[in-house]
């Protein structure tokens, strides 16, 4: 008996042991997941801190008690970066390894090397003095914890979208948050020469992130170089949207994303499946910034020894007119923007880069992803027959549907616009131009209504006729899914060609051999109602804050905002802060979409449709 108990005492000690140890286990997973927990919350509040602190810096003039505070507010942002990555590293080592791209280990190597220029003294006789420098600098350590603060942060936002959230709700708040954020640091004194309103930095700010051109003041005479460069952020951002560049950090830093969060990414860059998603996202932003970069290189040898520039100012212009051009923004930072004297007296080389720039830009992303597609497969063609391979199989629609109409509207309504154009100013704005100077200058303003902005010659002085083209070309803009406003040669195209379907008696709209969904159809018809109604709704609010403004001005300038274009009569500055505010609502929801957040506001509902009987209304 002694013997059984004591087997059963031991018994019953190892299975107290085994259930201590499974519980210790269990809390200490429980109390590692907090701690990981509080350290990405951490690097979050703390990544917001060092930017805040980032844009004091840069934006004021601090005294040295400012600059302290500043300092100490880095120290604290770059203690916390440390331990965060130190945490991640340790308690998140297999999953670190398998997942962690490796610029991720650079960038953790990089907020490792900050510490030592923390802890220790610059040396005075360092084995490497320009290595010294560089670690020891406020350059480097600036950089990095503004790159580790851009990732952490965009990491963070990435997970933020549940499976109840809109995807349009979600672009659409992001518009609104840059926006305003936007707004207040173009007020930073440092931005700016002789300060700006704040109605007047929200107003540049809306344009700028909702990529229209409508300004109050004057671009080159208002802002430094530190608020053209401000400019440019909120442009590339509002024209790529800020999920695709807080889901590109996310994917391409830490190498995985929320499931949903691709899905809705695969939605904005019109990936056709999740295994593209990285490859698509990669091309998008790849190719934004080789073609800006291009365009930026062609800018700088078509300046004109007429406008008088430093090699800085020169680098300065490029950059931002190429971005402006490409993304649609119609902003500029040339005294009098494209119409200026020097300018216009020099030759067409910079009026044929910006179109094209223009034209690229207003094609759209989902037009680009099909063209590479079909190079690529005319290359590996073309390759297999030097190669004397056996042919690659055939593809009998290499070009979708979406491209094939993109591409036929545009080029109808660009050919139209620039013919009228040539004709109508003939004797008018372009009077005393040679041929081929009124050539460029057609084409230049039949592209820039699309949803540039640009103005080489003063719309004021357009005939009425013209007047009425213009803004009949900005209601119309570019291709969906690309930099350009309006309602989309794609939403035009469809249209018509049901419209073409309708008079033939035809059931189904059909277009290239192919059958149209009913479902684009009925969306392009509500597209163009909304915008319609819109638009009158705008010109009537207008029209009633401004009654001492022209009438035809007024309804130029509702066109130019609602359909986010930039071009002006010339009466933007003489707007009251009601109007500027409301046409800042404008330009945002002509960049977001009227028809995409009352889809998002509004619930989904069973459709009850094919339970009820049909009848017909009377139409003629």
């Amino acid at each position: 008996m002694n013997l059984r108990a004591h087997i059963s005492r031991v018994r019953n000690l190892i299975k107290r042991w085994k259930y201590n140890y499974a519980l210790f286990l269990s809390t200490f997973r429980r109390t590692l997941e907090a701690i990981s927990e509080c350290t990405e919350v951490a690097s979050g509040l703390a990544s917001v801190a060092c930017l805040v602190a980032m844009v004091v810096y840069s934006g004021y003039n601090l005294t040295a008690s400012d600059i302290s505070i500043i300092n100490v507010t880095l120290r604290i942002s770059q203690l916390t970066f440390g331990i965060s990555a130190l945490f991640d590293i340790i308690l998140h080592l297999r999953s670190v390894k398998k997942q962690t791209r490796i610029i991720k280990w650079v960038l953790y190597a990089a907020i490792g090397l900050t510490f030592p220029a923390w802890i220790y003294p610059h040396p005075e006789h360092p084995w490497l003095p320009w290595l010294s420098d560089f670690l020891y600098s406020r350059g480097f350590l600036f950089a990095t914890l503004t790159t580790y603060s851009v990732v952490s942060l965009s990491y963070v936002l990435s997970r933020i979208p549940g499976r109840r959230t809109n995807p349009s709700l979600i672009m659409a708040g992001s518009f609104l948050c840059f926006i305003i954020v936007g707004s207040f640091i173009l007020t930073l004194p440092r931005c700016t020469y002789h300060g700006i309103s704040y109605f007047d930095s929200l107003f540049v700010s809306a344009s700028a992130v909702c990529i229209t051109g409508l300004s109050p003041v004057d671009i080159a005479t208002t802002f430094t170089p530190r608020g053209i460069m401000v400019l440019s952020v909120l442009v590339q951002l509002g024209s790529l949207g800020i999920l695709t560049f807080t889901s590109f950090f996310a994917l391409f830093f830490t190498g995985s994303n929320s499931v949903y969060n691709q899905i809705l990414l695969r939605d904005v860059v019109y990936s056709k499946s999740m295994n593209a998603l990285v490859p698509t996202l990669m091309y998008v932003l790849g190719f934004t910034l080789s073609i800006e970069l291009i365009g930026a290189i062609a800018v700088y040898a078509a300046i004109p020894e007429e406008l008088v520039m430093d090699v800085r100012e020169k680098i300065l212009f490029s950059a931002f007119h190429s971005m402006s051009s490409f993304c649609n923004a119609g902003f500029s930072c040339l005294p009098q923007g494209m119409g200026n004297p020097a300018l216009m007296a020099s030759g067409q080389n910079m009026y044929i880069v910006t179109s094209v720039l223009i034209f690229a830009g207003a094609i759209g992303f989902p037009i680009l992803v099909n063209i590479k597609e079909g190079i690529a497969y005319h290359c590996r063609k073309s390759l297999h027959r030097l190669l004397g391979r056996k042919t690659i199989a055939k593809r009998t629609n290499i070009y979708d549907i979406n491209t094939r109409i993109v591409f036929t509207t545009t080029m109808i309504v660009l050919v139209a616009g620039a013919a009228s154009f040539f004709w109508l100013e003939y004797d008018n704005t372009l009077a005393g131009m040679s041929l081929g100077d009124k050539a460029v200058q057609s084409v230049f303003n039949a592209l820039t209504p699309r949803s540039a902005g640009f103005s080489s010659v003063d719309p004021a002085n357009f005939l009425d006729v013209t007047l009425l083209l213009v803004m009949a070309q900005m209601i119309i803009g570019g291709s969906s899914q690309s930099m350009a406003g309006g309602i989309k040669v794609n939403t035009l195209g469809t249209v018509f060609l049901s419209l073409r379907s309708v008079v033939r008696g035809n059931e189904d709209t059909v277009a290239f051999n192919r059958v149209i969904n009913r479902a684009s159809v009925r969306r392009a018809y509500a597209v163009i109602v909304l915008a319609g109604g819109t638009l009158m709704l705008y010109t009537v609010a207008l029209l009633l804050l401004e009654p001492d403004l022209p009438v035809k001005a007024l309804v130029f300038e509702s066109v130019s905002a609602v359909f986010t274009v930039g071009s002006s009569l010339g009466i933007t500055p003489e707007l009251g802060d009601a109007s500027k505010a409301l046409l800042s609502t404008a330009m945002f929801l002509g960049r977001v979409g009227l028809i995409s957040i009352m889809c998002g506001l509004m619930a989904r509902h069973r459709d009850i449709s094919p339970h009820l009987p049909q009848d017909n209304v009377i139409i003629n």
